[in-house]
């Protein structure tokens, strides 16, 4: 493993354990083995360490959304749905513990919003992603017309981000069992929402 990646590594014990706010470059420039100058040489700023912590060490949210566009119709609906809650299920349990101390100030969390934003790295990315590849079942004509795509992207991040609230906060941590229940629970009663038309 090179040095930025066991920079990252580092990143993301540190983070998990101390917080973002409390994870300084100097503390994860230590866990890595490295100087902090080095730690300079591959990452402009901390938040380009966290961006990095959040794509490389966690569950692969991205790469299952590019996945779930490239094959979509391969896969039942409700087996694309469950496989997508059980993902985002998992990135949120990795990452809250190190993104909840981002609201210890408000100016550490304006900082960091700014920065995020400027880089088209926020956390609306999942929201637009999750909502587009609802947009390709669509086209696939796999869900009904008059679905609200949005809305129903914003029910599978928000109960799925609940969830991994919850478990941290019971300082608890899910068997793989459960989160797949949860996951299949989720995807069909989301499933439920997007074939059939209300009354």
């Amino acid at each position: 493993m090179g040095s930025r990646e066991e920079i990252v590594a580092a990143a993301a014990k540190v983070m998990r354990e101390q917080g973002y706010a409390h994870a300084t470059t100097k503390a994860i420039a230590r866990a890595a083995g490295y100087s902090e100058a080095l730690l300079y040489k591959h990452f402009k700023d901390k938040t380009e360490i966290f961006t990095s912590v959040l794509t490389e060490r966690l569950p692969a949210l991205g790469t299952t959304l590019d996945d779930l566009m490239a094959t979509a119709a391969d896969t039942p609906l409700a087996a694309n749905l469950a496989r997508l809650a059980r993902i985002t299920l998992s990135f949120y349990l990795e990452s809250f513990p190190i993104a909840v101390s981002l609201f210890s100030s408000r100016e550490l969390l304006a900082t960091h919003r700014e920065q995020v934003m400027s880089r088209r790295r926020g956390p609306d990315v999942p929201l637009t992603r999750v909502t587009e590849y609802l947009g390709e079942e669509l086209r696939l004509g796999r869900i009904r017309e008059d679905a609200d795509l949005e809305a129903s992207a914003s029910l599978l991040l928000g109960a799925c981000f609940q969830y991994a609230f919850l478990a941290s906060f019971e300082d608890r941590e899910p068997s793989e069992a459960e989160l797949d229940e949860w996951a299949e629970r989720l995807a069909a009663t989301l499933v439920l929402g997007l074939v059939v038309s209300g009354k």
